[in-house]
C-alpha cells in the first residue's frame, strides 16, 4: 500500500514540473478571460432592433433612449455603440407598424371567416375606438387574434360616426365581406349604428330600412300600356335632392351581437334591484349593504383602518366598482370568507375599532346566502369573457345551465328567493331571444364539448338541427357550383351530384354519435367543421376590446397624454401584435 502511494505522488509531481517548464519556455502571454463583445460581434442594426423591442414591449416612452442612464447601460454592454435618438425611435416604430400591418393583412387574406369586437374608450379628454379581430387557424383549429385599430374619435360619438370609423377600419384590412359578427356593448349609439347600417338588427332579425317608402301598388292596371304611354308618364325629379337624402347605404356593417357579459352585469345589478319589491328582502338587504358600505369606505380612505383590518383578518376588504363586472360579488365574498376563516369575532372587532355598525347573525347569514346565490352568475360571466377557448356556441349552454342552477338554489333559499326570481326574470328579458335563436343553438351543437348534452328540450334541439341541415345543404351546393367548370346546362343539375362518399347529413349524424369531445374530432367531418368554424367564429363578449384598452391605459398615462394619436396607436398595435413584426 505504501509503495503505491509513493509511486502515485512521484507521477503527480513530475507532471506538475513538466507543465511549469513548458509554460516558462513559451513566449505567449498568459490567457485572459474573454469578454462578451469579443466573442460575438454585435452590429449596430441588431442593437437598434433590441432597443426598439425594449421600447415597444416595455411600453416605454421614446425619450427613454436619451436618458443618460440608458445610454451608459447600452454602451457598457456594447462599447462604441451609438444609441438612437427619440426621433429615430419614432420613425422606426412607424416603419415597424407599416410592416406589421402588411403582414397582418396578408394573414387575414388567407382566412375565410373573421369575427371582431369593438368598443369606445375615453382617457385624459381623448376618445378612441378600438377593434380586435379573431379567427381560427384552419389547420390546428386554434383561435388567433390581433388588434386592428385604436383610433382617436373626434366630435360626438353618434351612430353615424361610429359606423364610419368601423367601415374605414374594415376596408383598410380588406375584411368587410369576411366578418361574420361584431360584438359590442349595449350602448345606444352602437345599437343604432348596427340597426341602421348592419345586415341585421341587434336581435339578429332582418330589419330593412325604408321598406315602407316604396311606391304604392297600382294593382296591375298599367301592365298593358305600351312603351310610349309609359314614357309619357315619367316624372322628372331633382337628382341632387335624391343624392342628399340619407338612404342608409353610406356604410356597410356586419351582423351585430350584444356583449353577453355586459348583459349579465345588467342582470346582476339593475334587474337584481327589482327583488326589493319584497319588503322583507328589502329591509334585510338595505340594512346589510349599508353596513358593508361603511366598512368599504373606511378601509379605502384610511391607512389606519387598513392596518386594523390587516391585523384582525389577515386580508383586506375589496371595494365594489360600478363599472367593473362581478365587483360587488367579489367584495361580499371577501367578507364571507374572512368571517368563515377568522370567525365572526374578528369582524366584530374590526367594526368596534373602526366605529362602524356591527353585523347581526341574520345579516351575516344573508351575506353568505347572497354570495352563494350570485356565485353561478359570477362564474358564468367569467366563462363568457374568455378569449382563446370560448366560442359563440358557449353562450346558450352557459345561460341555460345558469338558469338551472338558480332554480335549484331557489328550493333551499331562506332569504334570497326574491333575488333569484329577479335574476331569472332578468335572464329571460335579456337573453330570451338568444336562447331560441336557431343560429346560436346550432353553434352550441357544433361545439364538440356540448353537442346535445346541455338541455333536454327537444324543441330547442330541433331548431338547431334544422338550421344545421339547411346550411349544410346550401354549403354543399355552393361548393359544387364553385368547383364545377362545366356548361350552364350541366350546372343546373349539379345539385344532383354527391359532394363526397359521406354525404353532409351522414357527416352530421356521425359527428353527433362520436363519443370524443375534443376539437380535433371536427377534422373527421369536413362539412360540419366548416359550418362550425363559421358559426363559432364570433365571441359572446367584447372583453377582448376591454383588454386592448387596459394595455392602452399603460401607454396613454397622464404624463404621456400629449402623445400623438398615431404614434400612440402604432406603439399599442406593435405591443399587441408582436407575432407579426
Amino acid at each position: 500500500m505504501t509503495f503505491n502511494t509513493e509511486e502515485r505522488y512521484t507521477q503527480l509531481t513530475s507532471a506538475s514540473l513538466k507543465r511549469k517548464s513548458s509554460t516558462e519556455g513559451s513566449l505567449a502571454p498568459p490567457s485572459k478571460q474573454t469578454k462578451l463583445w469579443e466573442t460575438q460581434r454585435v452590429s449596430q442594426a441588431s442593437v437598434d432592433k433590441v432597443v426598439l423591442k425594449f421600447i415597444v414591449q416595455g411600453l416605454h416612452p421614446p425619450h427613454v433612449v436619451q436618458q443618460q442612464g440608458f445610454i451608459d447601460l447600452v454602451q457598457h454592454l456594447r462599447p462604441n455603440t451609438n444609441v438612437m435618438t427619440r426621433n429615430t425611435v419614432v420613425n422606426k416604430v412607424t416603419k415597424a407598424s407599416i410592416e406589421m400591418r402588411r403582414k397582418l393583412k396578408a394573414a387575414l387574406s388567407e382566412i375565410e371567416f373573421i369575427a371582431t369586437t369593438t368598443d369606445c374608450w375615453t382617457a385624459h379628454r381623448h376618445s378612441f375606438i378600438g377593434v380586435t379581430a379573431h379567427w381560427f387557424n384552419p389547420q390546428t383549429l386554434q383561435r388567433s387574434c390581433a388588434a386592428l385599430a385604436c383610433k382617436q374619435l373626434k366630435g360626438s360619438h353618434t351612430f353615424s360616426a361610429l359606423a364610419g370609423a368601423l367601415n374605414d377600419i374594415h376596408t383598410e384590412f380588406n375584411i368587410r365581406e369576411k366578418i361574420v359578427r361584431t360584438t359590442t356593448d349595449n350602448g345606444s349609439n352602437f345599437l343604432k349604428a348596427f340597426r341602421i347600417y348592419g345586415q341585421t338588427d341587434e336581435n339578429n332579425n332582418p330589419e330593412p330600412v325604408g321598406e315602407s317608402d316604396g311606391e304604392e301598388d297600382d294593382g296591375g292596371q298599367n301592365d298593358d300600356d305600351d312603351e310610349e304611354e309609359s314614357v309619357e308618364g315619367v316624372e322628372f325629379v331633382d337628382a341632387g335632392a335624391l343624392l342628399d337624402e340619407d338612404d342608409y347605404l353610406e356604410y356597410q356593417l356586419p351582423k351585430h351581437h350584444r356583449c353577453a357579459c355586459h348583459l349579465l352585469n345588467l342582470v346582476s345589478t339593475v334587474d337584481a334591484l327589482k327583488a326589493e319589491v319584497n319588503p322583507l328582502y328589502k329591509r334585510v338587504s338595505r340594512s346589510t349593504f349599508a353596513k358593508c358600505s361603511s366598512l368599504w369606505n373606511k378601509s379605502s380612505r384610511s391607512t389606519t383602518a387598513s392596518e386594523v383590518i390587516e391585523d384582525h383578518c389577515k386580508l383586506q376588504f375589496l371595494r365594489p366598482v360600478a363599472t367593473r363586472w362581478n365587483s360587488l360579488f367579489s367584495a361580499v365574498e371577501r367578507i364571507v370568507r374572512l368571517t368563515r376563516e377568522q370567525g365572526e369575532g374578528a369582524l366584530a372587532a374590526v367594526c368596534s375599532e373602526l366605529d362602524t355598525p356591527k353585523f347581526t347573525p341574520v345579516e351575516l347569514a344573508f351575506l353568505a346566502e347572497y354570495a352563494k346565490t350570485m356565485s353561478p352568475v359570477a362564474k358564468a360571466l367569467d366563462v363568457l369573457q374568455g378569449e382563446t377557448s370560448v366560442q359563440m356556441g358557449w353562450l346558450v349552454p352557459t345561460i341555460t345551465l345558469l338558469r338551472t342552477k338558480l332554480q335549484q338554489l331557489n328550493i333551499a333559499s331562506k332569504f334570497c328567493e326574491p333575488l333569484i326570481a329577479a335574476l331569472l326574470s332578468g335572464l329571460e328579458k335579456r337573453f330570451g331571444e338568444m336562447l331560441t335563436d336557431p343560429e346560436l343553438i346550432a353553434a352550441a351543437i357544433l361545439v364538440p364539448k356540448f353537442k346535445t348534452c346541455w338541455t333536454s328540450d327537444e324543441n330547442i334541439f330541433k331548431l338547431g338541427l334544422d338550421y344545421i341541415r339547411n346550411h349544410l345543404d346550401c354549403q354543399a351546393e355552393n361548393h359544387i357550383s364553385e368547383g364545377s367548370q362545366s356548361s350552364e346546362e350541366e350546372d343546373f343539375f349539379s345539385s344532383l351530384k354527391k359532394t363526397s362518399p359521406l354525404e353532409t347529413t351522414q357527416q352530421l349524424d356521425a359527428y353527433l354519435g362520436c363519443p370524443r369531445d375534443t376539437v380535433e374530432v371536427l377534422k373527421s367531418f369536413p362539412a360540419v367543421c366548416q359550418l362550425s368554424l363559421k358559426l363559432n367564429m364570433a365571441l359572446p363578449a367584447s372583453a377582448a376590446c376591454e383588454r386592448l384598452f387596459t394595455v392602452a391605459g399603460l401607454i396613454f398615462r397622464p404624463k404621456r397624454a400629449h402623445t400623438g394619436s398615431k404614434n400612440f396607436e402604432n406603439q399599442l398595435l406593435l405591443r399587441l401584435n408582436k407575432a407579426y413584426w
